[in-house]
């Protein structure tokens, strides 16, 4: 018996938004946190903030970036604005 293909289809403009966004997030973390290129920084998850109720998100937020000393707050803020309206990408349409 022969095995069936499975086809995935994944929209290039979601994926686009996802790539985008995280480079974002990385510029972003190396400019509150001042580090160097190649030290990485706090790690956001992304798809784990959006398994999370809106009212948690910035809560999470805080909680991850605690320990930076430059001020968090317009980052909090355009992050959870940039995450609306993102879907998820690990589950393709098929």
């Amino acid at each position: 018996r022969k095995l069936g293909k499975l086809t995935i289809k994944y929209n290039r403009k979601d994926l686009q938004r996802w790539l985008d966004l995280e480079e974002w997030v990385d510029a972003r973390l190396q400019e509150l946190y001042q580090y160097p290129v190649k030290v990485p920084g706090p790690e956001i998850d992304l798809e784990d903030l959006l398994d999370v109720p809106n009212e948690e998100q910035k809560l999470k937020l805080q909680e991850i970036l605690h320990e930076c000393s430059s001020p968090t707050e317009d980052f909090i803020t355009e992050l959870l604005s940039r995450l609306k309206g993102l879907r998820r990408i690990t589950n393709p349409q098929k």
